[in-house]
């Protein structure tokens, strides 16, 4: 087995195979997450970012990604639980007192985490794992003048320009034209399942976007957006049926989202509650 450091999208795209070969409803990461939040950060990744692969026989068994100066995504084949031993090392070696967030359910890791001497943050905030099944879902509905439809590929300032307004009472957001250009350009992107609202005066009111893992037939919805002069409307709702319904459409069964699950921000899920999603494991965080 060797380690070697992240040499670009070739790499990224192994990252991603190592997620779905591994993937069960038991792990934190889908190979959405992966796209979204490599992608979506392409012009930020700087000094800050260390990603590293675990290799065997030609074959990727583990991979860490370090956000410096404190926090560790990873993961790692299960049948090799071994290998999060050396990923968590590598990540004390860059950042001594950093933390790392892991599945409840993912017990190779916390076992591993527990033996480097790392141990749970019950204060943190954390994120809960919903499912639904795509047998029954609802018909979407707007108001009058509103329309519901999928994103084209040549509306990447315009998809980016509704994403940054609904995310603007967080403060100015990061996401610039070529981070969306990046996000739509990662695979497993398809614009048929990038659903937005298009207000009367053209602007995307709200949007949900679903990655789909066509080995799982699961749909991760990350992310999704309602600009604030828009909402109390249905309108988060209605745009996250329409992309369930064309997800389906598209041959899933299931879909997943993970919003907070502390009560430090609940708006996210009280909506994807109201449209049928069930709450099951959450994360946690492991600090040194």
């Amino acid at each position: 087995m060797r380690r070697r450091d992240y040499e670009g999208p070739d790499d990224l795209r192994l990252m991603q195979d190592l997620v779905q070969r591994t993937w069960s409803p038991r792990s934190r990461l889908h190979i959405g997450d992966v796209a979204w939040e490599r992608s979506v950060n392409v012009g930020r990744r700087g000094d800050t970012w260390r990603t590293a692969l675990w290799e065997d026989e030609g074959q990727v068994v583990g991979w860490g990604w370090a956000e410096l100066p404190d926090h560790l995504l990873l993961v790692v084949d299960p049948v090799r639980p071994e290998v999060a031993a050396e990923v968590i090392a590598w990540y004390r070696a860059l950042a001594p007192d950093g933390g790392c967030s892991v599945l409840e359910d993912e017990t190779h890791l916390v076992s591993a985490l527990e033996a480097a001497g790392f141990h749970p943050d019950d204060e943190a905030p954390f994120f809960t794992h919903h499912d639904l099944s795509l047998s029954d879902l609802r018909t979407p509905v707007v108001p009058d003048g509103f329309t519901l439809r999928h994103v084209r590929p040549d509306e990447v300032e315009k998809r980016a320009a509704g994403h940054r307004a609904a995310w603007s009472d967080w403060g100015p957001s990061k996401v610039t034209d070529e981070d969306f250009a990046a996000v739509m350009s990662t695979w497993p992107y398809r614009p048929e399942l990038d659903w937005v609202v298009e207000a009367p005066n053209g602007d995307f009111a709200a949007s949900a976007l679903i990655w789909h893992d066509e080995v799982h037939n699961v749909g991760l919805v990350e992310p999704v957006g309602c600009a604030p002069e828009y909402r109390r409307r249905g309108l988060g709702q209605a745009v996250n049926l329409a992309a369930l319904h064309a997800l389906r459409d598209a041959g899933g069964t299931d879909a997943r989202v993970c919003p907070r699950g502390d009560d430090g921000y609940p708006s996210a899920r009280a909506l994807y509650q109201s449209i049928g999603f069930k709450p099951g494991a959450r994360t946690k965080l492991y600090v040194a």
